[in-house]
């Protein structure tokens, strides 16, 4: 059964390794390597998809009361971090058709929303939400 700091430690791994993966593209782009880009960027959709795809089925419907026991502190910094998290998830497959698809004007500008979104996202999830997790009586 998982734990509130379990939940919480493996959400600052897995967005720590998927920010790797994308800066890791980003260096492709700037090496002029677009196609190396595309396909890291592929993976860290498909990370992305997985992650979110995978505490929504946790939190919501396999232990719905595994939040009960945060604190309202830790439960601010979630939704802090959700506030950026949510917005970034949901433009990543217009990134990944447009990007696809070549659309580089509307690629560009989706990339330059996105990546203030992921700031937002990384920052908050690593640095705001407690680094341990002690359970209210």
């Amino acid at each position: 059964m998982l734990s509130p700091g379990t939940v919480i430690l493996t959400l600052k791994i897995l967005v720590g390794a998927v920010t790797v993966l994308l800066v890791a593209s980003l260096v492709a782009l700037a090496a002029g390597k677009p196609r190396w880009h595309g396909r890291i960027n592929t993976v860290f959709f498909a990370l992305t998809a997985a992650t979110v795809l995978g505490f929504e089925l946790v939190i919501r419907l396999l232990q719905p009361a595994l939040t009960a026991g945060f604190t309202a502190e830790q439960r601010e910094a979630l939704a802090v971090h959700l506030t950026f998290a949510l917005p970034a998830a949901v433009m990543l497959p217009a990134m990944l058709f447009t990007g696809r698809r070549e659309y580089k004007t509307a690629h560009r500008l989706m990339a330059s929303v996105f990546l203030v979104l992921w700031a937002g996202t990384f920052v908050t999830g690593v640095f705001f939400l407690p680094h341990t997790f002690e359970p209210t009586p």
